[in-house]
């Protein structure tokens, strides 16, 4: 299944979210994202339904394989070109909202050279 940007948004936001704390619930990602509960409740549905998260019967989400490795490449994406445009002179705020659009759209092969050219600096 092709994962639209809302959900690797949803996933890396469970990522983030297990840096921080041990059990994650939909309430813990309606806060942290600022979405309504039936938003999140219809968004965890489907990626329960796709593999790419697991709830437990107290409403735990934890990532599955295939969602951890969709997260952190997200999570990497973003982090990666939130720096690099920080460094480019980019305030905070707008490097970390433009990298947040950019992470779902740049190929893998552009951003391979861009971490490859990143490290050079």
């Amino acid at each position: 299944m092709l994962l639209q940007e809302s959900g690797e948004m949803y996933l890396e936001t469970i990522y983030v979210l297990t840096k921080e704390r041990d059990n994650i619930r939909s309430i813990d990602i309606c806060e942290y994202m600022g979405y309504s509960k039936p938003s999140i409740s219809r968004a965890v549905g489907i990626l329960k339904n796709a593999g790419y998260i697991n709830v437990d019967q107290n409403g735990y989400i934890t990532l599955t394989d295939s969602g951890l490795l969709i997260a952190e490449k997200t999570y990497e994406r973003h982090h990666v070109l939130t720096s690099l445009f920080i460094k480019m002179g980019v305030s905070e705020k707008t490097a970390s909202e433009d990298a947040c659009k950019i992470e779902h759209v740049i190929s893998d092969e552009v951003f391979e050279a861009i971490k490859k050219y990143f490290v050079k600096m």
